[in-house]
């Protein structure tokens, strides 16, 4: 078996995505025949001695993808330094240990909705590539009645760091005296893009909901709660979009 990059290793081997893997070598946790390794380096599983912290990195476990709905103050991510709640909290032991299962992708800490985690290390970075920019869907309740112009703004794209957001369908479907609920279809997912385009528009959210990734719906799925996908359904979001 040829060599490859530790951090592909450990993802392969569904142990943690490629990124926490380069952290791990930055952070001199992983060992190849007994040598602290360095980021870059590549190693044969079949004949070396791999450990991370010490633990021999095992042959990869079945492959598994779930969709979960996150609820709001939950980190889409599978540790956290402070001691937060992570999505891997939300599992039973059986799949939060072992499984190498990690978040597809982000969704910040306040908002609620679909969330992809899977021990793929190929599917993950599929799905993360440019290529296969599937549209996200979301339900926001938005402070106040914001105006039509200010909508079409949204809609048309508006500066976001220096950059255009790209052009966004937009649709309302419901108004309160104090709020309004609009539902927000996006081809792209910049750090907490949907809230910082909210308040530079002057109408904050109070409730974001990603009730779609591509053609995989939530529907009854309870907050928290999560389910094993069928090979079919996630084989779907390796179709590029249209």
């Amino acid at each position: 078996m040829a060599a490859e990059r530790l951090q592909k290793l450990m993802a392969a081997a569904g142990f943690c995505s490629r990124r926490r893997g380069e952290e791990l070598l930055r952070q001199g946790r992983v060992r190849v025949n007994g040598r602290v390794a360095a980021l870059g380096e590549r190693a044969d599983a079949s004949r070396d001695d791999i450990r991370i912290d010490g633990r021999p990195l095992r042959a990869a476990p079945p492959p598994l993808t779930l969709l979960l709905h996150k609820p709001a103050g939950v980190l889409s991510t599978c540790h956290d330094p402070r001691g937060r709640t992570n999505v891997l909290d939300l599992l039973p032991p059986d799949l939060r240990h072992g499984q190498g299962l990690h978040p597809v992708g982000r969704l910040d800490g306040d908002s609620r909705g679909a969330l992809l985690l899977s021990n793929d290390g190929a599917l993950t970075l599929q799905l993360t590539h440019p290529r296969y920019d599937h549209p996200k869907t979301y339900r926001v309740w938005l402070q106040g009645q914001p105006e039509p112009e200010r909508l079409e703004r949204w809609r048309r794209g508006l500066p976001l760091d220096g950059v255009a957001t790209r052009p966004a369908q937009l649709t309302v479907l419901e108004q309160q005296p104090d709020a309004t609920l609009v539902e927000l279809v996006l081809r792209e997912g910049r750090n907490r893009q949907i809230r910082r385009v909210a308040e530079l528009l002057g109408h904050p959210v109070l409730d974001l909901l990603r009730v779609a990734i591509g053609p995989l719906a939530l529907g009854s799925l309870p907050e928290g709660h999560w389910r094993p996908l069928e090979p079919q359904e996630w084989q779907r979001l390796l179709e590029p979009s249209a």
